[in-house]
C-alpha cells in the first residue's frame, strides 16, 4: 500500500512573507503525476484544504510562514501534535493570519474527518505587511524548504515501501 501524502502550501502572496508556503510549492521538485502525492498551493483557501482532507491521507507535510521569534528566515521542521480534543487538536505555532491551520482542522472535525500525521515546515516571517514578494532572509529560506519537503516526502515514501514488504 503506497502512503498517500498531501503537501499544502498556505499563506497570503499579497502579504509578504506570508507567500512562503506558496513560494516552497512552486519550487517543490516532487512528482506531480503520482496518484499517492498531491502538492497544491492552498493561499488562503481553508475550506478547501478541509474538504480535501476528508480524503484521508496518511501524511499531511503544511508550508507556511510562522511568528518570527527574532530570526526571520530560521526554518522549523515539527510534528504537529494532534488530539481528539478541540481545544488542542493539531495545535502547531502558527500565526493566526488568512487561513488558520487550527481552523482548518476544527472545520475537518466538523465534516466528520479527523487530520492525519503533520509534519509542519515553517519560516520565521520577517515582515506580513501588505506587499508581493517575501523579505530577503525568508526568500534564502526557500530552497532549505524546498529540500527540506522534498526530504520529508522522499523518507516517508520510503517508509511505506518498507512496510509494504
Amino acid at each position: 500500500m503506497t502512503a498517500r501524502i498531501l503537501v499544502a502550501g498556505i499563506g497570503n502572496i499579497f502579504l509578504s512573507d506570508d507567500g512562503f508556503g506558496s513560494e516552497v510549492i512552486r519550487h517543490a521538485g516532487i512528482a506531480r503525476d503520482d496518484p499517492g502525492i498531491r502538492v497544491t498551493d492552498y493561499g488562503i483557501r481553508g475550506m478547501h484544504l478541509a474538504y480535501d482532507l476528508l480524503e484521508e491521507w496518511d501524511t499531511l507535510v503544511l508550508v507556511d510562514a510562522v511568528p518570527s521569534r527574532g530570526s526571520p528566515g530560521t526554518l522549523h521542521v515539527f510534528q504537529a501534535e494532534c488530539d481528539e480534543d478541540p481545544e488542542t487538536a493539531c495545535a502547531p505555532e502558527l500565526d493566526a493570519h488568512s487561513m488558520d491551520p487550527n481552523a482548518v482542522f476544527a472545520s475537518l472535525r466538523a465534516l466528520g474527518g479527523t487530520p492525519p500525521y503533520t509534519v509542519v515546515v515553517g519560516c520565521e516571517a520577517g515582515s506580513v505587511e501588505e506587499g508581493i514578494g517575501l523579505s530577503e532572509p525568508v526568500a534564502r529560506a526557500v530552497p532549505r524548504a524546498v529540500r527540506a519537503v522534498e526530504e520529508i516526502v522522499s523518507a516517508l515514501q520510503s517508509s511505506a515501501a518498507r512496510e509494504e514488504r
